[in-house]
């Protein structure tokens, strides 16, 4: 096992993992910018280095001071955490040059499946179903022809990011030439590589995807899938486990899918595969995050396992001592961030004034925020993710509305907690009927004018 863990990374998975490791006996570095001086995760740490400044390219994602952070306090590992450089083969390269595990899986691994296009040729060997849809695509004229071919209406989307940046919908050929060039262009400046790929666009799809674990010694294991639908600019904003679409059926053909692409790429780590399932419960391959995921936890609280655990003790070389778990009860998790949903969800960061976090049974906060701490300006949004249980979802939905009535956070700044306490309310949720789509073209609409 490790005996230092150097945290690449800040604000609740920052603490997530200092937590873990403080209970496997792990001592923990926490590196921190100059605005994060303050920040919960440098407190709990045994050590804390100040790496730069507030911007993150002068702080999290200066791969030169990280490692020299780790090299200075003599950390043996790194746990990049999500976002940041948790998905940047080079950074991974680096750690082990310089003899320090990076916690997660192979660079050869995120290289496969960090591009979106080779990821699904990948898929499609390991005979995973995906969407209809091309390969890499250069310029405009390629993609036209791509989007004749398949048919219309096509989703245009960056070949090698994602966030919703550089992705289009196209209905009709007449819209197409001025989207695929906003797309390039679109994906040219967030990634630095215009390339783009062509899919076919599934209407009124589930995002559903499968959490995994994988060790060195060939052993995938599967924890069952998150409902991830509820997304607004393709970011999600509310996840469960288990789905109430997906019927053990389901389930397992989703499961066995994303065990079959692990197993095909040799991948070790904590991995997520993602799908869009239609309403005839046909599923499709879309990505593998090779990181954790923020939703994590909603698993967590429906199989009674550590996740964080489980992904430092396989990249410390441990052999996966466990059975496919099983699922019980359901699980919420609601992202409470600094924003204002009546101002089409304005970052207003600030100072809190005043906190209460809710508790009682069945009820998780991950956070990193507590009171008088000011909220920089620098960095996502998210400031706390509340997690619910129960024994059945409609038990987690009314611990959900206890829990977000006793959340409270005050100060200079706007949060989501009222945005997702009517989310609970509305109909469409109670019943469990989600898309993709239905947060912008139905929900949000409707909460706003109550």
């Amino acid at each position: 096992m490790f005996r230092k863990v150097l945290i690449a990374n800040r604000g609740e998975i920052a603490v997530r993992i200092i937590r873990t490791c403080k209970e496997l006996g792990i001592k923990t570095v926490a590196i921190y910018s100059t605005a994060d001086r303050d920040s919960l995760h440098v407190y709990l740490a045994d050590e804390a280095i100040c790496i730069g400044g507030p911007l993150p390219q002068e702080s999290y994602l200066n791969i030169p001071a990280i490692i020299s952070a780790a090299e200075v306090t003599g950390a043996d590992a790194i746990h990049p955490g999500y976002g940041f450089l948790s998905e940047n083969p080079g950074f991974a390269e680096i750690c082990t040059a310089c003899g320090m595990k990076f916690i997660g899986p192979s660079p050869e691994a995120m290289v496969l499946m960090g591009d979106k296009a080779k990821a699904r040729e990948v898929a499609v060997k390991a005979g995973v179903p995906v969407v209809p849809g091309s390969g890499i695509l250069r310029n405009v004229q390629e993609a036209l022809k791509a989007c004749e071919e398949i048919g219309y209406p096509v989703l245009v989307k960056a070949a090698h990011g994602g966030g919703g940046r550089g992705m289009r919908l196209i209905e009709s050929p007449d819209e197409a030439e001025t989207l695929i060039a906003t797309a390039m262009a679109e994906a040219e400046a967030a990634f630095g590589n215009g390339e783009v790929y062509v899919e076919k666009y599934i209407e009124n799809p589930r995002h559903i995807e499968i959490q995994l674990i994988a060790d060195g010694h060939g052993n995938v294991v599967t924890f069952g899938e998150r409902e991830c639908s509820l997304q607004r600019r393709h970011q999600k904003v509310v996840e469960e486990a288990p789905s109430p679409f997906v019927d053990e059926t389901l389930r397992e053909k989703l499961s066995e899918a994303a065990k079959k692409l692990a197993e095909y790429i040799g991948y070790e780590g904590a991995g997520t595969v993602e799908f869009l399932v239609d309403k005839d419960r046909n599923f499709y391959f879309i990505e593998m995050n090779t990181r954790i995921q923020v939703e994590h936890p909603v698993t967590e609280l429906v199989t009674g396992k550590d996740l964080i655990r489980y992904q430092i003790e396989v990249a410390a070389g441990e052999k996966l001592d466990l059975n496919q778990p099983t699922l019980k009860g359901h699980a919420i998790e609601f992202r409470i961030t600094c924003e204002d949903f009546e101002k089409d969800f304005r970052p207003t960061p600030g100072k809190i004034e005043k906190l209460l976090l809710p508790g009682g049974f069945g009820v998780r906060v991950d956070t990193h925020i507590y009171e008088g701490y000011s909220v920089p300006q620098y960095y996502d949004s998210l400031l706390a993710k509340l997690i619910v249980w129960g024994e059945t979802r409609e038990e987690a939905i009314r611990r959900g509305k206890r829990a977000l009535s006793e959340f409270i956070i005050e100060g200079n700044l706007k949060t989501t907690i009222p945005f997702h306490i009517k989310l609970l309310e509305h109909e469409n949720f109670i019943r469990g009927e989600l898309d993709t789509k239905i947060l912008e073209t139905k929900i949000l609409p409707q909460i706003k004018t109550v």
